[in-house]
């Protein structure tokens, strides 16, 4: 009876172990399977916080990237690439050229993909507004030489370009206004040494051409050099109250007899108001506004300085005159360098043409601004701001 009892222990005991052991196998799997999940959310949750970060990194460059895959499909943009191409919705997954609809940009993925890369090619973007890029194009291999795709970096040279044009216009005005003068003075000259100057009458009249022409050349000069500081920010403004009303009743003055031979009528109606300015630079703008109101008003008219408090602390003054005004394709362009409404009026009164963008830089360099409004047939009146004083 013995070993019965015993089998019968011995075959519990078995089964007892059997199940604690599998219990146990069962409890480490699933420990094991909870920690290889742990281990993943945390390998994910890491990737994840990486590519947060590339696509940070990449939102945050000025630059645009474009990642295709082998196929020429896009894997990535950021946003810079988004907003040179005006592009909406999600570009992952879109072929090129249905992401950029350009075919000049697929053909330098191409070229990309046989020569290795393509450095500083520039492409204008159509349409409007102006947009120039430099494209950089890379192609992407794997360890063994396999084509992974193709990366290319996009750089905004519009404001090069524009800088590069406005250079080479500037440069192209300046040896245009100073041809004339020196033609001037170069063919009386001549002249007077052939023989003229034996004429006492012709001589001077002559001499008189040569001294006028001269000082045009001075006074471009001195305006051209007067940009470049305010340009440059060489400038160093003397900011204190200044009290706008005798400034301009000094400019006035100035005036005075150039207005009276054309029978121009002053007018002087600034309130008393007061600017944190640099006087000097403010009688520097008003000069010139008051010179083309006295120049381009008409015989017998008005030209009157006026203003006003405006809002946000500013002071608000205006020079009118009541003359033929501004044609409307001009009152955006008035306040460019070199440009001139009635390009031979303005060489005969001894303009320079650097008036206006003269004015527009001091008054920006004050933290103002400067505008224009025009009635054909009934004058132009020329605004700007000045901080006031506190």
């Amino acid at each position: 009876m013995l070993w019965p009892a015993l089998t019968i222990v011995a075959c519990a005991a078995a089964l007892a172990l059997h199940f604690w052991w599998r219990a146990k196998l069962r409890r480490e799997r699933e420990s094991w399977l909870a920690g290889r999940a742990r281990e993943e959310n945390r390998e994910q949750t890491a990737a994840a916080e990486v590519r947060a970060q590339q696509a940070a990194l990449f939102d945050s460059m000025i630059e645009g990237v474009l990642v295709l895959d082998d196929a020429g499909c896009v894997q990535f943009a950021n946003r810079a690439f988004a907003q040179m191409f005006t592009t909406t919705g999600g570009l992952r997954g879109r072929v090129l050229l249905e992401a950029v609809r350009l075919n000049e940009i697929v053909e330098i993925v191409q070229r990309a993909g046989q020569e290795g890369r393509v450095i500083d090619h520039e492409l204008r973007l159509p349409g409007e507004p102006e947009c120039w890029l430099q494209i950089n194009a890379a192609a992407l291999t794997s360890v063994d030489r396999r084509r992974l795709g193709t990366i290319l970096v996009f750089h905004n040279l519009t404001r090069i370009k524009k800088l590069e044009r406005t250079r080479q216009e500037f440069v192209a005005n300046v040896s245009h206004e100073l041809r004339t003068p020196l033609s001037l003075i170069k063919g009386y000259a001549e002249t007077l040494l052939a023989g003229a100057k034996d004429n006492p009458e012709v001589a001077e009249r002559f001499l008189r051409v040569i001294e006028r022409n001269a000082q045009r050349l001075d006074l471009l000069i001195q305006d051209l050099l007067t940009i470049s500081a305010l340009e440059s920010g060489r400038v160093q403004l003397d900011l204190q109250p200044v009290s706008l009303p005798p400034v301009a009743e000094e400019v006035l003055a100035s005036f005075k007899e150039r207005a009276t031979a054309r029978g121009v009528k002053l007018v002087n109606t600034l309130p008393d108001l007061t600017a944190n300015a640099d006087a000097g630079r403010v009688q520097q703008v008003l000069a010139n506004l008051v010179d083309n109101a006295v120049k381009y008003g008409r015989d017998g008219g008005t030209v009157s300085i006026g203003g006003r408090a405006a809002e946000n602390g500013l002071i608000e003054v205006f020079v009118q005159d009541d003359g033929p005004g501004i044609p409307a394709e001009a009152l955006e362009r008035v306040f460019e360098r070199f440009y001139r409404v009635d390009k031979a009026r303005s060489r005969e009164q001894g303009g320079t043409g650097l008036g206006l963008a003269i004015v527009k830089h001091i008054v920006q360099s004050h933290g103002g601004a400067v505008w224009v409004t025009n009635e054909p047939g009934k004058g132009a009146t020329f605004f700007f701001t000045l901080p006031g004083a506190q």
